[in-house]
């Protein structure tokens, strides 16, 4: 860098002197101001200043590659996260599945149910309905035997009463009596 400016110094001149002067003359301000410059670089490298800044663009750029490295690692970190989270929800997309399948089977086991349930129950129903049916016809079949007994009963002693004496009646009576006793015996 030294040499560079040194070089640059020279190669500036005459041609780029001031007003007419030579070029290394303390009169000359371009030739001053060249000096106070090199003078300048030369107390930034006798302090190290290159160096010092060499190491701050150095810790910079260490900064930067930390950065980049944890960027890295959160963006894996974020990826398997995301793979994570992906296996679950297909995971419990198949238990979810699995839950509406299972819920559809039992509903079609209970309509099943309800419906061999209201098939019984209709069965029970009719079978006690012609139960009552037949109870009632046989209600009426006795009562209308027992009426037609009392019927042809009371016809009979009329017709026995008109036609007949009172000794062939207590006779009647007595055989009444006498086939009572012999069917209880």
């Amino acid at each position: 860098m030294l040499r560079l400016a040194v070089f640059l110094t020279l190669a500036a001149g005459p041609a780029l002197a001031a007003e007419g002067k030579p070029f290394f003359s303390l009169a000359n301000t371009d030739f001053i101001v060249t000096l106070a410059f090199i003078l300048f670089i030369g107390i930034l490298f006798y302090f190290g200043v290159p160096g010092l800044v060499g190491g701050m663009l150095d810790k910079r750029a260490a900064d930067i590659q930390g950065e980049l490295d944890e960027a890295r690692k959160l963006r894996e970190d974020a990826q398997s996260l995301l793979a994570s989270y992906e296996r679950k929800a297909r995971e419990v997309e198949a238990q979810a599945e699995q839950i509406v399948t299972h819920a559809k089977e039992e509903a079609r086991v209970a309509a099943e149910q309800a419906k061999a349930d209201i098939t019984a129950q209709v069965a029970r129903r009719l079978q006690a309905a012609e139960d009552r049916i037949a109870s009632a016809e046989a209600s009426a079949l006795r009562e209308v035997k027992d009426r037609a007994a009392e019927v042809a009963v009371a016809a009979a002693a009329d017709v026995i009463r008109e036609g007949m004496s009172e000794a062939e009646r207590a006779r009647m009576v007595d055989d009444a009596i006498g086939a009572v006793d012999a069917k209880l015996h």
